[in-house]
């Protein structure tokens, strides 16, 4: 039932409840596990965005700021700021590559088998506050899993319109998922906890029209960086609607014309996101939409030996929603191929792998990439569109110059909670972002193990400590 009008419950309060009452041992043992795969990864993410070519800006933009005391760290950077900023640098840092977790979907209306990537904007408000609080390991922890179910579950709660006629999830909805994880880290009632994020509501914006550009990280940071400013704003006293989600004017009036309320009534925490149906963290630094097909294309070109040479043609064949986001069919830089399902099975045809050394403006402008390119055809499916919009399913046909002809079907892709990656997994993927962004292997295993034991820590300070530099 899609819902435009109040809930006599209060929605918002509900979520707000849900912030302040929830307590640590709420968390199953097979969550805060999962959790720390997720938490490894976005320090992974920050480390490597933070030598981007959005970080070198996001640097600019602080300098230009005049920021010079704050107690919160600035990832890879080697500077503190005020929280807020930091949570939007390390935001943008953790999406930069569109390497990031994201979240996956139930009902089969729902987008593409996704909705937002729950880790960019909860981790860096969560960490950012923890930090300038003086927060345990075990209660960052807990505030970073309230972003991301509040974060979730209003993305799964939402109509399918929000995503389908442009707006991007990960920005709008992300901003309640800082606010809450800052509200927790603050201390803050019920009350406050709603105003925080009535106030978020109100910053709640960004658009799937720059997807391939350094806007849709900025989505994130700027996400992250509103939660937060709204959390300072809600303990000033600032005033603000105590039903910004349910009512006919709120976010999901205004920004999605409805929402399922048997999708978050009693839903938050009831299953955790994280447990059911899952969040996937990505092997390849590209659109989460590219990741079934890039996982088949790499099985298949691992089990039948496939080069580049003997190739004639390739089909790939998806639901009839996934080339709106895979829009960048000719990509001309580094950006857009990460939105381009033909540069991301050329380039594992030709380098048989596809990791940040291969989503570089160089690579998408090599003759060869670009040949290939042309041997690939980007295509609507039925029997994808079949499948469902909850499912990635892509269909691959590779045509070979001596007839033959293989094929591969893969609904998710590795990573994914139906081909999971383990904590280790993570810590190889972890220590590769963090050498691309410059740091020692002995420092990114102190990380790893740090955040393998973070219930532990009596506060966030030693990671901050690893992760101001990279040296």
């Amino acid at each position: 039932m899609n819902q435009t009008t109040p809930v006599e419950t209060g929605l918002t309060r509900q979520v707000a409840t849900f912030v302040t009452h929830t307590k640590g041992g709420d968390l199953s043992a097979e969550l805060v596990e999962l959790g720390k795969k997720s938490i490894l990864d976005g320090f992974g993410l920050a480390l490597s965005g933070s030598v981007a070519r959005s970080g070198q800006l996001v640097r600019r933009h602080l300098d230009d700021l005049g920021l010079s005391e704050g107690a919160a760290t600035v990832i890879g950077m080697g500077r503190k700021v005020a929280p807020r900023f930091a949570a939007f640098a390390n935001g943008v840092g953790v999406h930069a590559d569109d390497y990031d977790d994201t979240q996956l979907a139930v009902a089969k209306d729902r987008v593409y088998g996704l909705l937002t990537h729950p880790t960019a904007p909860a981790l860096p408000a969560a960490f950012a506050v923890a930090e300038v609080t003086g927060a345990s390991g075990a209660d960052f922890m807990l505030a970073y899993h309230l972003g991301v179910e509040v974060e979730c579950k209003i993305a799964e709660a939402i109509n399918p319109r929000h995503y389908q006629t442009g707006f991007h999830a990960t920005a709008t909805c992300g901003t309640f998922a800082a606010a809450a994880a800052a509200s927790r880290l603050f201390g803050f009632d019920a009350e406050t906890t709603a105003r925080a994020l009535s106030i978020a509501g109100s910053q709640s914006a960004g658009l799937r029209e720059n997807f391939g550009t350094m806007t849709k990280p900025f989505h994130a940071g700027r996400s992250s960086e509103s939660g937060v400013a709204a959390a300072q704003f809600a303990d000033y006293g600032w005033t603000a609607t105590s039903e910004i989600l349910e009512a006919p004017r709120g976010f999901f009036s205004a920004a999605g014309g409805g929402y399922d309320r048997n999708a978050i009534e009693g839903k938050l925490g009831a299953p955790w996101t994280f447990v059911s149906p899952g969040v996937s963290i990505k092997p390849h630094p590209s659109g989460s939409l590219t990741h079934p097909g890039m996982t088949e294309m790499a099985r298949l070109i691992r089990e039948h030996d496939i080069r580049a040479e003997d190739v004639a043609h390739v089909r790939v064949g998806t639901n009839s929603n996934m080339p709106n986001a895979l829009i960048h069919h000719r990509p001309k830089d580094e950006l857009q191929a990460k939105f381009s399902m033909e540069f991301c099975m050329a380039i594992l045809l030709l380098d048989r792998r596809a990791g940040l050394n291969e989503f570089t403006d160089a690579a998408v402008e090599r003759e060869d990439v670009k040949r290939m390119i042309e041997k690939v055809d980007f295509v609507i499916d039925d029997e994808a569109e079949a499948a469902g919009y909850h499912l990635m399913t892509t269909i691959i046909d590779i045509e070979l110059k001596d007839g033959r002809t293989i094929k591969g079907r893969a609904d998710f892709g590795k990573g994914s909670p139906a081909f999971p990656m383990s904590y280790d997994e993570v810590a190889d993927k972890f220590r590769e972002n963090a050498e691309f962004a410059g740091m020692g292997r002995c420092r990114a295993d102190e990380i790893v193990e740090l955040v393998r034991r973070l219930e532990t820590l009596p506060s966030v300070a030693p990671l901050a400590e690893r992760l101001i530099t990279v040296s």
